[in-house]
């Protein structure tokens, strides 16, 4: 299926509900691990609105450390199957890893999310050029474990959308059609605090990129730190963020609470 025929740049905003299938998640850590759980969490949120479901078995948080492959597959691969027996709806597979996504692929997965852009293993590019899937490119300075080291940028939103050309350019080198290519600032990864902030205030700067653009800043810690808050209390912050980026340009957006940022969107997306 092709899930970017329902996005364009100034059109529908697609909202990507996320199913951590890992015990140590930033937010939600351990909560759908269980095989049944993740399932029914992934009908739950289609049926509150969910446009793709993201499923992802290794963390990303700040100071994460990797997953191996088996253990990785182990977590994805029976979810995906399971998600993809019950429903038709779009499966993303999170992972930088082309043996993952391979795999999740053949389960029914339909896009890849990949968190380093094609830097970590660039046999994922040729994987996605081959099946002709969408591809989120995201950018991010570092690897998790040592991304929020004090990271530094001249002009943040310029750099990320320095790197964010080299990366389509790069991933038009292995193969993947550009209209194919989905860009994702990297709300939260390698970033500091008052950067998120500026990323927000300045995303439509990033139309230059001529790709759909996917915003994830569900429950970060940048809106904790503004409200002094737990993960589970920032869905007012989460709303408030998505709300700005749709204004200025997010095609798609990335959330845990699904039904609220749903019913936000109805009404942000009147102002677009």
């Amino acid at each position: 299926m092709n899930i970017l025929r329902r996005v364009t740049l100034d059109d529908e905003v697609l909202i990507m509900g996320i199913l951590n299938v890992t015990p140590d998640s930033f937010s939600d850590g351990g909560k759908f691990l269980a095989q049944d759980r993740a399932e029914q969490r992934a009908l739950e949120m289609e049926q509150n609105g969910a446009d793709i479901i993201d499923i992802g078995g290794e963390s990303t948080r700040p100071g994460a450390d990797k997953v191996e492959l088996e253990q990785e597959l182990e977590r994805t691969i029976p979810v995906i199957e399971a998600v993809r027996a019950k429903t038709d709806i779009p499966i993303s597979i999170d992972t930088y890893k082309s043996e993952v996504a391979k795999e999740a692929l053949n389960a029914g997965a339909d896009m890849v999310n990949d968190i380093s852009a094609l830097r970590f293993d660039p046999e994922l590019g040729k994987l996605a050029g081959e099946r002709n899937v969408p591809l989120v490119l995201m950018h991010m300075q570092g690897t998790p474990r040592t991304m929020q080291k004090n990271p530094t940028y001249d002009d943040p939103v310029k750099d990320i959308i320095d790197f964010l050309t080299e990366r389509i350019e790069r991933a038009g080198e292995l193969g993947v059609s550009r209209d194919q290519i989905i860009v994702d600032p990297g709300i939260g990864f390698g970033k500091k605090y008052e950067d998120n902030y500026e990323i927000l205030r300045r995303l439509e700067e990033f139309k230059s990129l001529e790709a759909p653009l996917l915003l994830g800043t569900s429950r970060k810690s940048f809106i904790g730190a503004t409200l002094d808050l737990p993960p589970e209390e920032r869905v007012e912050g989460t709303i408030a963020s998505n709300a700005i980026g749709i204004l200025k340009g997010a095609s798609i957006v990335r959330v845990h609470d699904v039904k609220e940022n749903y019913r936000a969107i109805q009404v942000a997306t009147r102002c677009r």
